[in-house]
């Protein structure tokens, strides 16, 4: 199916209108969950560097720490955490509604692949938005962890700021984005192949949707070790 939907990706009609639908709809459901759960783990995570930099006499440098973990992993992770919990669920539940009720079969015999008039606008809506998404919960992350450094732990706003450059360059932030779009673009496979292939009634859709956002999580953390592995060590050449 990732075969057959990466050539329908480029065969034409694209089904534009599915395509803006499905982005609206994952951007809508999982923008106010992704700012709840990146702001705590911002300032958690401020607080702590904050508290360990003070201990040496560095707390100056807390800009650095926030901005590594920030922008190489809590961005990319709370983002598909998001994603495949909120969007892919519903993404796998309604094909897995459609399949149970035959409409896929319907569709072919009306001449119509359903991969390319319903997966792949939906795998193309989680790609975007998950990539989307990245960039707003870094500098969501950052300006959280702002304030806690700055205005609960009297650390310098010039030296935070300056910090942020210190180890955090311009392939941190592509390598975060790859991780993103990545993220995104195995949750929505993941999505749509489990609910295409779901089988035994409304119980089975209800099966696809958890078994959806376990497999999400196991991708996303073997796709961050993978990438992670591969980008640290031209990041440091």
């Amino acid at each position: 199916m990732a075969l057959d939907s990466a050539v329908l990706m480029f065969r034409r009609p694209f089904a534009w209108r599915e395509y803006l639908l499905q982005c609206w709809f994952v951007a809508r459901v999982s923008t106010v969950p992704g700012l709840l759960m990146t702001i705590p783990w911002a300032v958690i995570s401020g607080f702590l560097f904050n508290v360990l930099l003070s201990d040496i006499g560095a707390a100056d440098f807390s800009g650095t720490g926030a901005a590594i973990l920030t922008v190489t992993q809590s961005g990319p992770i709370v983002t598909v955490l998001v994603v495949a919990g909120a969007g892919a669920t519903a993404m796998c539940a309604d094909l897995g509604a459609r399949t149970i009720r035959e409409e896929l079969d319907a569709l072919r015999v009306m001449g119509v692949d359903p991969l390319q008039a319903l997966v792949v606008p939906r795998v193309l809506a989680a790609t975007t938005i998950s990539l989307a998404l990245n960039s707003v919960l870094i500098v969501t992350g950052l300006l959280g962890a702002f304030v806690c450094s700055v205005y609960l732990m009297d650390v310098s706003a010039g030296a935070w700021v300056a910090g942020l450059t210190t180890m955090t360059h311009l392939v941190d932030v592509i390598v975060s984005m790859v991780k993103a779009t990545l993220f995104g673009l195995a949750a929505g496979l993941i999505a749509c192949y489990q609910g295409i292939s779901v089988g035994g009634g409304p119980a089975g859709v209800g099966r696809a949707v958890n078994e959806t956002v376990v497999f999400a999580f196991i991708v996303l953390f073997l796709t961050n070790i993978i990438v992670t592995a591969v980008a640290v060590p031209l990041m440091v050449r």
